[in-house]
């Protein structure tokens, strides 16, 4: 069952447009990918999913409720690719200040808390504060924000950048359970290997989808080996 209608959607910004008529259906419960290179139009259009742009044409449906709407933020995880933390407050501070914000109950803080900075590696450092954290540990917290209150969908904007591959690993790992056991789920990337992961994948080139469906079916149907040459021959150039 479709969670998310991407109905005819264009962007501009003033003169420049940047999405182009752009059609979607997301099922509830996959992992839908966006891969594109940068400028694409990713960002973008995950943020006109979240509500926090408007589009310019066109409609996006999500649970059969229109976007932008405050009666569904609560049920979106965000993770956005610029970190939004509190520098002089340490990890667990930040958390706590985005469970109150969720109205997450006292008990239900304290277990969701911990179940997310495990989740992401930080447990050992959740007294540490944000100007002590690397780029990758900023990343990591971001991403135990976006789970703290378990949304049904998890919007996901470059999640993996700076993190290292053994933890990446362990990311996607724990991606996989969420979806089995329910979440509907958003990545946009310019990696293949993590495109590679996702259930069905849309690609982006200059506003526009040039191609969606399952990494296999992408490139059983032009017979290649690799998904950097379905995009090649569809003509979304080097990623």
């Amino acid at each position: 069952m479709a969670i998310i209608h991407v109905k005819n959607v264009s962007h501009s910004f003033g003169k420049e447009k940047v999405l182009d008529n752009v059609n979607l259906l997301i099922q509830e419960g996959e992992i839908f990918g966006l891969l594109g290179p940068s400028g694409a139009g990713k960002t973008t259009l995950v943020k006109l999913i979240v509500g926090i742009l408007e589009a310019t044409q066109g409609e996006i449906v999500i649970s059969g409720k229109a976007v932008p709407s405050l009666e569904l933020l609560t049920d979106i995880g965000y993770m956005a690719q610029a970190d939004a933390l509190y520098s002089e407050l340490s990890a667990k501070e930040n958390l706590q200040f985005f469970a109150q914000i969720y109205r997450l109950k006292k008990q239900m803080q304290r277990e969701r808390i911990d179940n997310v900075l495990k989740v992401v590696g930080l447990s050992d450092h959740a007294n540490k504060t944000i100007n002590q954290f690397s780029g990758g540990m900023k990343r990591r917290l971001s991403l135990s924000i976006a789970l703290l209150h378990q949304p049904k969908l998890l919007i996901l904007d470059e999640p993996t950048v700076g993190i290292d591959p053994v933890l990446r690993q362990s990311i996607w790992s724990e991606l996989r359970k969420l979806k089995e056991d329910g979440m509907t789920i958003i990545v946009t990337t310019h990696v293949m290997d993590e495109a590679e992961k996702c259930d069905r994948l849309a690609m982006l080139r200059d506003g526009r989808i040039i191609a969606c469906d399952t990494p296999e079916r992408l490139k059983e149907k032009l017979r290649v080996s690799s998904l950097e040459d379905v995009f090649l021959a569809y003509g979304g150039g080097n990623l």
